[in-house]
Order: structure tokens, then C-alpha cells, then sequence
């Protein structure tokens, strides 16, 4: 896991830079990152690797038919030195048009050609104007197709001929596209956890955490019951309702703060979750229980004294090493004990 430095600085580059020194692999990496995080678009991808992938490097797949269903195909150029070009595309293009006409997958809904440096002005009026980019490919098929579709003993090369030929004819050359890299960029920065990962420059600004409802929700039932019996054996009385705490500001009050505590950890598991690597969250959680643990089993007077050692224990934690240190504020560390509570590894009442 990054540390708190590398998280909130990264690396002084502009991600532009970073990218341009990216291996086919890192490219590939980065690619499937990215289609990967796009939950909203594809219930599935999947990342094909060595030979034989039949034109496909990514696959985001919108529904269970997979590759005999709707699909989008990411293929991964990685041309560090110079924008792509026709030449470039072509044989995948020829590959797709290929496999799919002899049933290996259906014709992807969209297909694009990821590249560090984008597309050259050709390549990029092409792709924006269908019927040429379908002319250009037909014109140069026997050039720079034919021969660099497959490379099996049986077809060496494949001839834009017979039903084949009609298929392309027919086929929607709509779908391809090439994206400016800027754009991706931006889309990995917006859609995946992985964007301080790989070029820092910290989180942006938390929005302000949800107030507590009036009434208890089900995700508290079960700290909040920690803490009324807590409160009832601080109190000395067999149990404690939450109207009775109207007897007892000071509890009620420290009931009402620790709520406040818990939607702010809260907030911040759902700020950060689509933000960050998996499990930062919950490895600040483990910081936090791990620099409580013994303040919790320690001997104290009652579960409320217990609550209020840990608590105090836990806003004043030293987790300079944590990348959420810096925005997991006093209430947020006190909320995550509550959480933990909820989770039964901390108790309060022993």
C-alpha cells in the first residue's frame, strides 16, 4: 500500500509523461483498470493475453451472452514514439471484421484503439467519418489487411471475396473509435480507484458528512445497543432505552456525538471507496482497531469509561503512513470505533 507521501504527492509528472514511458504490459494494465472500473456500463471484462486473441485485449461485457452478447473491445496499442495511424489499426480492424463473420464472437457495440499518443489527423478523420474509414479499409485490404489476419497453415491470407465481402460491406464502421488520450486520462481519474496509485495528487475535497436520522437506522442497531449497555452499566441499572437517556444529558449527549461519529466514517467509506486502491478503507480501520485494541482491554471502571478511553485513543493516533491520515478527521477516527463495535470487534460492556 502507498504511503501517506506518495498518496497525497505521487510522482511529479504530468500523467501524460508517465504513461508515455508505459511497456504493451503497464498498457494493458492500465487499460483494464480502467474498463474494469466501469460498473455502470459492464457487468463484466476480461483481459486476453499471448496469441490467438482474434483482435481482443479487453473485453467489457454488458450482459451474461459475454462474447456472444453485447460487448465493447478495448484493444491496447502501445506506440510511445508517435500518434497511431491507419497502418496501425487496419489488421485489427481486418481481424474483427474477420472472427466475428465466422461466428468466434459477435461485432462488438464499440471498438477502441487505446494508444498513449492518440491517433494522427488522419487516422482521426477517418474514424470520425464512417463510410471513409469503410472505403480506406476495402482500398488497401490486399496491401496491408489480407496477409495479417491470421497465421495458420490453412489461411495465410484472406480474401475480401463472396460473403465475406458483402459481410463488410454491410458492417456498421461506426463503431470504432480512437480516444484522445487526454480523455482517458480523465475518465481513469473519474471512473477508477486507481488514479492516485499511479500519478498522486491526493483526493479532492470531502463533501460535508450526512447528519444522523432522528430515528435509529438498522445499520446502527447494533453500536448503539453497545452503547446503552454501556450507559446502563455506568449507570448501575439493568438496561437503558434511548428514552431514558432524557434523564441523562451527558449521555444522551455522548450518544448523540457518537452517532454524528459513525455517518462521518461512514461518509467517508463511501467518499473514498471509488477513489482509492480496494481495501484502503478498511486497512485504515485495522490502524485504528490495532492502536485501540490495548486501551480497550484495559481495566476500566465501566463500558461508558471504556467508550470514552478508546474514543480519545483513537482521534489522537499517530497515522502518518495511512493515505486517508490526512482526511480521516477526529470524528471520522471516532466514528470507525463505533463501526468497529458494529462489527463486534471492539465491546464496551466486559
Amino acid at each position: 500500500m502507498q504511503s501517506a507521501i506518495e498518496f497525497e504527492n505521487g510522482p511529479r509528472l504530468d500523467p501524460l509523461h508517465i504513461i508515455a514511458s508505459y511497456d504493451a504490459d503497464q498498457w494493458e494494465d492500465f487499460t483494464h483498470e480502467w474498463v474494469h472500473s466501469l460498473r455502470d456500463e459492464y457487468i463484466d471484462t476480461d483481459r486476453a493475453t499471448g496469441s490467438g486473441d482474434k483482435g481482443i485485449d479487453v473485453a467489457g461485457f454488458r450482459d451474461s451472452d459475454r462474447l456472444a452478447g453485447a460487448w465493447d473491445n478495448y484493444q491496447c496499442k502501445c506506440y510511445q514514439r508517435a500518434p497511431l495511424g491507419f497502418k496501425d489499426v487496419a489488421p485489427e480492424i481486418g481481424k474483427l471484421l474477420w472472427h466475428s463473420f465466422l461466428g468466434a464472437y459477435t461485432a462488438p457495440q464499440q471498438c477502441f484503439f487505446i494508444a498513449p499518443k492518440g491517433a494522427t489527423p488522419t487516422l482521426s478523420h477517418l474514424v470520425n467519418h464512417a463510410p471513409n474509414l469503410k472505403e480506406k479499409v476495402i482500398s488497401e485490404w490486399d496491401k496491408m489487411i489480407s496477409g495479417r489476419i491470421t497465421d495458420t497453415k490453412d489461411t495465410k491470407s484472406v480474401t475480401l471475396s463472396g460473403d465475406f465481402k458483402e459481410y463488410v460491406d454491410e458492417f456498421d464502421f461506426r463503431i470504432f473509435r480512437v480516444p484522445s488520450t487526454r480523455w482517458i486520462l480523465e475518465q481513469f481519474r473519474t471512473k477508477t480507484p486507481f488514479f492516485n496509485k499511479r500519478f498522486g495528487g491526493g483526493l479532492p475535497s470531502r463533501p460535508k458528512a450526512e447528519q444522523p436520522p432522528e430515528e435509529v437506522t438498522e445499520a446502527e442497531k447494533t453500536y448503539v445497543e453497545c452503547l446503552l449497555d454501556a450507559y446502563a452499566e455506568h449507570k448501575g441499572v439493568k438496561s437503558v432505552s434511548i428514552s431514558d437517556l432524557n434523564q441523562w444529558k451527558q449521555l444522551k449527549n455522548h450518544l448523540n456525538r457518537s452517532r454524528e461519529a459513525f455517518f462521518d466514517a461512514e461518509g467517508l467509506r463511501v467518499f473514498v471507496r471509488d477513489k482509492t486502491e480496494p481495501g484502503t478503507f478498511e486497512s485504515l480501520q485495522d490502524e485504528i482497531h490495532d492502536g485501540v485494541v490495548d486501551t480497550s482491554d484495559m481495566p476500566h471502571g465501566d463500558g461508558y469509561e471504556r467508550v470514552l478511553a478508546v474514543t480519545n485513543t483513537a482521534q489522537s493516533l499517530a497515522l502518518d503512513a495511512h493515505p486517508l491520515n490526512k482526511i480521516a478527521r477526529p470524528v471520522a477516527r471516532r466514528g470507525v470505533c463505533h463501526q468497529l463495535a458494529n462489527d463486534g470487534k471492539l465491546v464496551w460492556k466486559q
